[in-house]
């Protein structure tokens, strides 16, 4: 009785949202509108950023899929599809890329840029 007791007061002061039956915990990663004028700036930004630091020549050409990470700030992993500028036009390719964003600071950062997947 004493253990299941125990157990039961562990789940609510570790997980308050789990007792209160609800699905996400703060800080999870939640889907985004990939249509969003800011999401494309951000995936843009993803891509330049990674040119500059793989001297690579992608060329970006949509946002597929995305979701974004409360933080201090946000985090957007978005998967972003692009091509080749010294390849062939139509080896479009899909990338992965994090990245760390905090509007009000004007502060943008590429924390990792994975591909072609």
């Amino acid at each position: 009785m004493h253990k299941l007791l125990f157990i039961t007061l562990f789940i609510i002061f570790s997980k308050p949202s789990a007792a209160l039956g609800e699905g996400s915990l703060a800080g999870g990663w939640k889907p985004i509108d990939i249509t969003d004028p800011t999401v494309i700036d951000i995936g843009k930004f993803a891509v330049n950023e990674h040119n500059k630091e793989d001297k690579a020549s992608l060329k970006f050409v949509k946002v597929v899929r995305g979701e974004s990470q409360v933080v201090a700030g946000m985090n957007y992993n978005l998967t972003i599809t692009a091509a080749d500028a010294d390849a062939d036009a139509d080896a479009v390719k899909s990338y992965v890329a994090l990245v760390w964003d905090k509007p009000w600071m004007k502060f943008r950062k590429l924390l990792a840029f994975k591909g072609p997947i």
